[in-house]
This record gives structure tokens, sequence and C-alpha cells, in this order.
């Protein structure tokens, strides 16, 4: 789907998302030996944005399975529609059909909830969907030992219609925020990589390409002072996205460069825990900005 790695990485670039060599390998790789792709990080640092990107690239589907505590194998792959089935049902006795023969024909396709797993599997394009397994750190091992089972051979067997398999199987995007450590097996499924934080120079790049129109002094302000609040013992340390929206939010205010007042009444855009908001609130924010507005720094 993609001529090179460079090829790979003028697309991305021209869809805003501005990825390191190793990252952009490993999606390459990923795509052409339909392996699965784990992507782990703190919040914030563009892993669902990969996602989002190769499915906007490649022009097909984007199909999401968030994950929560509690999602069980049904709610990711599929349901059988009873109110459907019982109004069927009805509507067989009202026609008169023989007792004995109502009721064969309500568990078709048609009265069948696609979840998405399902929906990823049993896609009619002629291009393959992109599906994001989002969070899987949230789920329970139950759930990730089924995962690993679908991954497997990607196909869905329903007792009542039969095996499903697909025509072209899913591009897979899982992602963790590494809250619990997600079993040997799972990953060795799949490619992994780790999204860390990016260098300076790499979030400017980030920031001009996600915001267009914002000043290069400002971009710089914001990504230093940035860089200096995730050196800090928080508990939620902001990620890309948080500089995205916080430079966004800035650019909304007519702002042309950081003072204290500006980042006290912006705060909520960078951090979004109380304590975290008072700790940076008790540094010395004219130093930070300071620091921040030093091209040397």
């Amino acid at each position: 789907m993609f001529s090179s790695i460079d090829d790979l990485e003028q697309q991305f670039s021209g869809q805003g998302y501005i990825g390191d060599r190793l990252l952009l390998t490993s999606i390459y790789l990923s795509v052409s030996l339909g392996e699965p792709l784990f992507l782990e990080g703190e919040p914030g640092v563009g892993k669902t944005e990969v996602a989002k990107v190769l499915s906007a690239i490649l022009d097909t589907e984007l199909i999401r399975l968030q994950c929560y505590e509690g999602l069980d194998a049904y709610t990711a792959l599929y349901e059988w529609n009873y109110p459907r089935q019982m109004l069927e049902l009805r509507m067989e006795e009202a026609r008169g059909i023989d007792k004995a023969t109502i009721g064969r024909d309500i568990f078709r396709e048609e009265f069948l909830l696609k979840r998405p797993l399902l929906r990823a599997i049993q896609t009619d394009g002629d291009r393959p969907p992109v599906l994001l397994i989002d969070d899987i750190d949230r789920s329970d091992h139950e759930f990730e030992a089924f995962l690993l089972e679908i991954l497997s051979d990607f196909q869905i067997t329903i007792p009542e219609i039969g095996t499903i398999r697909p025509v072209h199987p899913p591009i897979v995007v899982l992602t963790s925020n590494r809250t619990r450590e997600i079993h040997d097996a799972l990953k060795r499924r799949c490619l992994y990589y780790w999204i860390d934080y990016p260098t300076l120079e790499k979030e400017l790049r980030i920031v001009e390409s996600r915001v267009p129109g914002i000043e290069q002094r400002l971009s710089g302000q914001i990504c230093r002072f940035m860089q200096t609040v995730r050196s800090r013992d928080f508990f939620k340390r902001p990620g890309v996205a948080e500089t995205i929206d916080w430079a966004h939010a800035l650019l909304t205010l007519g702002v042309e460069e950081l003072s204290e007042e500006t980042v006290n009444a912006t705060m909520g855009c960078i951090l979004k825990y109380k304590d975290d908001i008072e700790k940076l609130q008790h540094e010395d924010l004219s130093q930070l900005i300071m620091d921040a507005g030093n091209t040397e720094s």
C-alpha cells in the first residue's frame, strides 16, 4: 500500500502527523506484513492518531473498539437484536404461519447487531478497514485472552450462521497507556513500539503542522514551556495533544507571547488534575516563562 518508508513518511506529514523513523518503520512493516501494531506510551503522545491517519491515507473505514473494564466478547463481537426478533415472531403469528415453523428464521444476519470486531472482519470494501483497539490496558485479562484468539486467525464462528472469514483482514492498531502490563502472548502476536514524549525540535514541527497561522516565537515559547512542565513531578504530565490544544487556545485568544496572566487563565488546557494545577501555580511562573522565551534553553 506504500512504496517505501519515505513514501509513508511523506503521506503522514501531509496529514499533519510528524513521526520519527522508527515509528514509521513499524507502521510500514505492520501494514506490509499484515501484523497488528501495538503502540504503548503516555496519554496524549499520538497513539490513537496513528490509526486515524492510516485510515485517512488509505481512504478506508476506521472501526474503533474502545476498551473498558467489563468489556466482554459479545459487546465487542455481536449481539442478536432481540426486540426485532420478538417483533418478527409476532408478525409470523399474525400472518397465520404454522406454529411448528414459527421462529425458524429469526437467526438470520439481518437480525444481527454487528459490533466492532465483527464489522472489521465482515467488511465488504475493496480495501481493508483500520481496526483501532483503543486502551487495551483498560480491559480485563479475560477479554485480552479472547482478543488474542481473534487476532490469531481473523475469523469468527456464530453458531446460528457459521464461520465468517474476512475478504481483506483488517489493519489492526492496538494502544495502551500502560496502566497495567499486557500479557506477553498478546504482545508477541504484534509488532511493538513505545511512543515517547517528543523532543523540542519534533514538538515544534508538530505544532507548526497542526496549528496553522501560529507565530514561530509563540510556538517556540509553548513547546519549551511544555518541555519544562513535563520535567516536573506531576500526576499526569501533559502530552502532545495538550500542547496542540493549548496552542489553538492561545491563538484563539490572540496571544502573541506567554505571560503569567495568560498561563494562569489557560492552565486547564495543559493539566487536567486539581493537584497538578495547584502545584504548577506554586511554581515561579515568571521564571518558567522567561526560560521558555530563551531560545538557548
